[in-house]
Parts: structure tokens; C-alpha cells; sequence
């Protein structure tokens, strides 16, 4: 059960996070030119995921637009193209099924094949609200599945490469981020709730769904801060020298994007006045993942719109913390679960390689 003041705290980060809302203190007149560097925008052929991928163009990044659907893909590319046609960066197409496990790593030896670094991975791509009885291939609640555990597993199998792509990087600059949103405040009072079985509920009403797996990305930006926010010198050949990663979660803000794609006319009556441009969630986004603001000091934080680093409520910064630091350990025990299950779906000669 949450307090009367965590109530008030979630009326306050809604008006806060929806109208109150400051100019972005980050856009693309302040990111570094990214010559040289190598990003990931997962989803980032529509909405939020494109704006995004367009400002780190427009920058000469190259950037790697993750996704399922290639044509889709294609036209996004070629927009972008047309929008900064003097960029030196590079704009290419990943396949990437967030929702079937078992085509992950096949992605991430993709990637892996072809580049030798990975700068920013950014965690865009998701599902909000789909019809009720949704699942992965594998059988996950659908929005737990291609938000949380696709995800997870995404970012686990491009931690060697992160890691090391840190050792020769300037502070702070490596950095994995994840979708989170308002509805972590429509979560279970801890983050995600788990069953008898220590399994993550599944729960009747689909909004409940969503917000637990929103909230389920805060716990895991938080844990893998925690555990991959220090280099690491070991020559133990499963814990490989690494640099220090930072790692974030950030709202984007209520956008007018495909996410609300599920959304019935009815719904989207109540809630179109709350919408705002994609470009903007663009800039939090960029904010979680370029900004100086955002580093070591401040590792697992979340950051809200249009780039504000900012406080969960209590029972959520409770769900961060471990047991022995007066929390409630869920963040861990909820990135165990995802390891866990994720690796089911990896063959066995890959698994093992990494650890906290």
C-alpha cells in the first residue's frame, strides 16, 4: 500500500511531467559532433525512436536503427537522409525482434560483426496497452516481454562490447538507457509484483501491465548501474577488464507517437490534450543519454521530460535500493529473474560471459 504522500507525490509528477514541463536544456545545438561514434536507437524508424535517431545524424553519428520491419526501416532512413543531407554520419538498418527471445543474439552477433564499438544503446522501442492475452513467442505477458526481458537481454549480450568500447572513452560517455514513462506511477507500489512462484504478476487490467514493466525498466537502470558502474581490471576471463557504464531511465514525456496505436477512440479522446510533438521526447531521450548532466554521479537515475534528472516516489527508490542499504532488494531480484529467464533462450556456449 502506498501513503497518503506518495499519492500526492504521483499527482505532483503528473502535472509536473505533463504540463509544468521547462524548454529542453539539451537539443542537438548542444551535442558534441558524434564523428566516429556508434549508437543504437532499438524502434527508432517511427515516432520518438526517429526523432532521436535524426538529431544523432544530423550530428554524423552512425547509428544503428534496430527494429523488425526493414521497410519500414528504409523510408525512416531515408527521411533522415533527406532532412541533414550534409551529415558525415552513417544511418543503417538492425533486425531486432524485442518479442522472440531467441533470435537476440543472433542481432547482437550482427552488430558485433560489424562494428568494434557501441557508444549510447538506447532502449526505445516498446508496446503500451495491446489487446488483453498478448504474449512474446515465447509466451511472456507481451509488454513485460518486449519491454523488460527483450531488452535485458539485448543489452547483457552488448555489455562486452560496451565495456570495452568504455576503457578508451572519455567518463561518462558510454552509456545504456531505458523507457520508462509516466506510468510507473500506475506500477504496483514496488515496481513489479511477483507471485508465489517469484514470477512477475500478470495482471487483469492491461494498464497495470504497462506500468509494471515501465516500472520494471526503472529497476533494471537502476541494478545495472549498480552492478556495471565501475571498471573492473580482472583478467578472469568472465568478468573481462571493462569500463563503467552508465545507466539510465527516462520518461519521454505523452507524445503523439504509433505507441498509442492499441489506444481505443475513446480513449484517445481523453487524453489527445495531453499529447505533445515526438521531437520533444527526442530531446529526453538525448538529454538521458548526452547530456553531461547525467553521469557516475548520478548512475540509475531517472530522467523526465524534456531532461530533467529527477526523484522516484518513495516505495520505487525503496524497490532500487538492496536489502542490506534499507531497501527492498526488488531491482535486484527482478534483474535476476530477467537473467535468468533470458538466458533460457541463449545457447549454452554464450552464456556465462558476463557478471556484476
Amino acid at each position: 500500500m502506498m501513503s497518503p504522500g506518495e499519492w500526492l507525490d504521483i499527482a505532483r509528477n503528473f502535472w509536473t511531467q505533463s504540463f509544468a514541463i521547462p524548454a529542453p536544456p539539451f537539443t542537438e545545438a548542444d551535442l558534441p559532433d558524434q564523428t566516429g561514434k556508434v549508437h543504437i536507437v532499438t524502434g527508432g524508424y517511427a515516432g520518438v525512436g526517429q526523432e532521436l535517431a535524426t538529431l544523432l545524424y544530423g550530428r554524423n553519428a552512425t547509428v544503428y536503427i534496430a527494429g523488425r520491419n526493414k521497410q519500414k526501416a528504409a523510408v525512416a532512413i531515408a527521411h533522415i537522409e533527406d532532412a541533414h543531407p550534409t551529415s558525415d554520419g552513417r544511418l543503417e538498418f538492425l533486425q531486432l525482434d524485442l518479442a522472440d527471445l531467441s533470435t537476440i543474439k543472433k542481432s547482437v552477433d550482427t552488430f558485433c560483426k560489424r562494428e568494434a564499438r557501441l557508444d549510447v544503446l538506447t532502449n526505445n522501442a516498446g508496446v503500451m496497452m495491446p489487446p488483453k492475452g498478448s504474449v512474446t513467442e515465447e509466451g511472456y505477458e507481451l509488454q513485460l516481454g518486449t519491454n523488460c526481458i527483450g531488452p535485458f537481454l539485448f543489452s547483457y549480450l552488448l555489455l562486452p562490447l560496451l565495456r570495452q568500447t568504455a576503457l578508451t572513452s572519455p567518463p561518462n560517455s558510454v552509456r545504456v538507457t531505458w523507457g520508462a514513462s509516466l506510468g510507473i506511477d500506475g506500477a504496483p507500489a514496488f515496481g513489479v509484483a511477483f507471485d508465489s512462484k517469484g514470477r512477475p504478476v500478470k495482471h487483469a487490467l492491461q494498464a497495470i501491465n504497462y506500468g509494471q514493466s515501465k516500472a520494471g525498466n526503472l529497476l533494471l537502470a537502476s541494478e545495472f548501474a549498480r552492478r556495471f558502474g565501475h571498471a573492473t581490471t580482472s583478467t578472469d576471463p568472465n568478468n573481462p577488464e571493462g569500463g563503467a557504464i552508465v545507466s539510465v531511465a527516462w520518461n519521454p514525456g505523452n507524445l503523439a507517437t504509433e505507441l498509442t496505436r492499441h489506444a481505443s477512440w475513446f480513449e484517445m479522446l481523453f487524453v489527445r490534450w495531453l499529447l505533445y510533438p515526438a521531437k520533444l521526447g527526442g530531446y529526453t531521450e538525448l538529454f538521458a543519454g548526452w547530456s553531461p548532466e547525467v553521469g557516475l554521479h548520478n548512475n540509475g537515475c531517472l530522467v523526465v521530460p524534456w531532461g530533467r534528472v529527477w526523484t522516484p516516489r518513495k516505495s520505487l527508490q525503496q524497490a532500487m535500493r538492496l536489502s542490506a542499504e534499507g531497501g527492498y532488494g526488488v531491482a535486484e531480484r527482478f534483474y535476476n529473474w530477467c537473467e535468468k529467464e533470458a538466458l533460457r533462450w541463449v545457447p549454452d556456449d554464450d552464456k556465462g560471459v558476463i557478471v556484476g
